[in-house]
């Protein structure tokens, strides 16, 4: 665990760059190594995301995963101890149904480690926001692209570029904040209605492919490392290349092993004398 101060949903609910506040910075992780690297870096927010299922587990889309999945993985991450306030996912049809699977829902992922829980949607979703906020368990609310709607959205389009869907978003995001939600990301949407937003909300917006106006930033920790096998989102900037790395890598020690190079003796045990002189015994 870092040194630095926790980062608490309360912290975050007020940092507004209108109101002065430094940007937010968010990041992915899904599991103790890379929550630890990340937590040391200095983010401020770790979502242990349902991008796991594409990132990580390999799907098409982040449909297919679930409870136990999230549940495993958010207690993975929060074995770092991070600093950075850690919140979960909820993954598709966790908090669709009824208000008290919802909650029921939300408390595993708050057991496993997490201090808050995100879920995408908007007005339709008072009654599953409402319901966890009433057990106290902070909510990051997510509206635009949404990839848990997927298919109803006929897939992953940018959200908002009509002045009627810009309406409905805005209303969604207010009645949000309105709700009690610490934050809202917005993914996908125009940067102009993402400003718009971001000015009407007394909560931060977090960004994601959103544009430079929002409160804060969020990106997938694979994408910015370039280790995803998915093609580059428009909105990623590539940090490093650490897939590359990792391949070169991988390839040297094979060929050392091949060749006999590796291990060495300085990279081996050595027996006693006894044993040595023995062996002819055994």
């Amino acid at each position: 665990m870092s040194e630095r101060e926790v980062v608490t949903a309360t912290a975050i609910r007020v940092r507004k760059r209108a109101a002065g506040a430094e940007p937010i910075a968010m990041i992915t992780a899904y599991d103790e190594p890379f929550g630890r690297l990340v937590d040391a870096a200095g983010v401020d927010v770790i979502l242990v995301g349902d991008t796991l299922a594409e990132i990580v587990l390999g799907h098409e889309d982040t449909l297919h995963v679930g409870m136990e999945e999230m549940v495993h993985h958010v207690a993975a991450v929060s074995r770092a101890r991070p600093s950075a306030l850690l919140v979960g996912d909820l993954p598709w049809l966790s908090y669709h149904l009824e208000p008290t699977e919802a909650v029921r829902n939300a408390a595993r992922i708050v057991r496993a480690g997490a201090a808050a829980v995100k879920l995408e949607g908007g007005r339709r979703r008072l009654p599953a926001v409402e319901a966890i906020l009433s057990a106290e368990i902070p909510v990051m609310g997510h509206l635009g692209l949404t990839p848990q709607s997927i298919h109803a959205m006929g897939g992953y389009r940018v959200q908002g570029r009509q002045l009627e869907a810009a309406r409905e978003l805005l209303e969604d995001a207010k009645a949000l904040a309105a709700a009690g939600c610490f934050a809202v990301v917005l993914e996908g949407v125009p940067e102009v209605l993402a400003a718009k937003v971001t000015a009407e909300l007394p909560i931060p917006t977090i960004g994601i492919g959103a544009g430079p106006a929002c409160d804060g930033q969020v990106l997938v920790i694979h994408d910015l490392l370039g280790m995803s096998k998915r093609p580059a989102p428009k909105f990623v900037r590539r940090y490093g290349e650490v897939g590359e790395i990792v391949t070169a890598a991988v390839a040297r020690y094979c060929a050392d092993v091949r060749a006999g190079d590796f291990p060495s003796d300085a990279e081996s045990y050595h027996g006693s004398k006894e044993l040595v002189a023995g062996l002819g015994e055994l």
